[in-house]
């Protein structure tokens, strides 16, 4: 069985792997569930939080990347991400100097995040074509939210801009097909990679008390995120194209390469299931740390809709498929 680039497809998980989980534990209250990115596990008081993820696609600070999408997956239940391990691969070619710079990133993200690395592996591994970099990051919580938790006409909110963090990646990857948008253009792309981290944003609207459920858009992009957490919570939407928010580099690098960028990874944006009574004080409370936030749409039953530039109705019916990976896979 063949399968696409990028995450394995919803129907091969549920069907095949989510079910594969060892020895039954009363204390795991959240287990492996397609759209939700954490794990919860029970203890004698309050609840951990533990979330694993790789860094694949990014060739530069892939230290920096791999501790702040962790991070921002346990951040997304509510609680703070507090401990870290981390796992280095690095191609058989590589020097000492490589390891080294990469456990640097890596240190430098957690430190600027507050997270204490507690361990990890690092080796050079035969046949591996680039750098993979996979942290596991945990939290202690009292009370928790998962992108499983989205009500029926909750506002769904977003923060920054779609594709943050694929605008970054794509800037350095492909700078040579993207030189004649001139150096200021990929500068500007380059580092919004500052931006990823969605920790503060999302303890800050969780702290409010209206927000039910929150994701970080990774791969497969701002549509992507929305459709998992539709999934989740065994709920339609309805999204405007019109009210999500794109950089202009963003726009520019995704037309120069043909590509999607509501479908372009996402790491840094927050995406918020918030009862409407809430929406403003969200607003409020994000708008003072100086973080930008759109209301793009709403959770329902139903379908599952985008509602496209043109006003046409585009219905979204099976996972995303990230617009990075069809780029790498040229």
């Amino acid at each position: 069985m063949s399968l696409p680039l990028g995450k394995i497809p919803k129907e091969i998980l549920e069907k095949y792997i989510l079910k594969l989980t060892g020895e039954k534990s009363k204390n795991v209250v959240q287990g492996p569930k397609f759209g939700i990115d954490f794990a919860v596990v029970k203890l004698d008081e309050g609840y951990m939080i533990v979330s694993s993820d790789p860094v694949t696609g990014a060739e530069k600070e892939v230290g920096w990347y791999a501790v702040n999408v962790s991070a921002n997956d346990v951040a997304t239940s509510g609680s703070k991400p507090m401990y870290l391990e981390s796992v280095i691969l690095l191609p058989q070619e590589s020097k000492a100097e490589d390891a080294i710079s990469i456990s640097k990133q890596i240190h430098r993200a957690a430190k600027a995040l507050g997270i204490s690395i507690i361990g990890g592996h690092a080796e050079l591994t035969p046949k591996l074509e680039r750098k993979i970099v996979i942290t596991t990051a945990f939290g202690l919580a009292k009370r928790y939210v998962t992108a499983a938790d989205a009500k029926e006409n909750d506002a769904i909110l977003m923060t920054k801009t779609a594709g943050l963090e694929g605008t970054s990646i794509l800037a350095d990857v492909f700078k040579e097909r993207l030189s004649k948008l001139g150096d200021k253009v990929i500068m500007r792309a380059l580092k919004m990679m500052g931006r990823i981290s969605v920790v503060k944003e999302a303890l800050k609207a969780f702290n409010t008390g209206f927000v039910h459920a929150m994701h970080d858009a990774t791969e497969g992009g701002v549509l992507g995120g929305i459709y998992e957490m539709s999934i989740a919570s065994k709920l339609g939407f309805l999204v405007y194209e019109n009210a999500i928010p794109v950089a202009l580099e963003t726009e520019m690098i995704c037309k120069a390469l043909s590509i999607d960028p509501l479908k372009l990874i996402s790491s840094g944006v927050l995406l918020l299931a918030v009862e409407p009574y809430g929406v403003d004080l969200v607003f409020d409370e994000l708008r003072k740390i100086g973080v930008r936030v759109s209301q793009i749409g709403h959770f329902k039953k139903g379908k599952r809709i985008l509602i496209k530039k043109d006003s046409s109705e585009n219905i979204i019916k099976e996972s995303v498929i990230d617009e990075l990976w069809k780029l790498l896979s040229e």
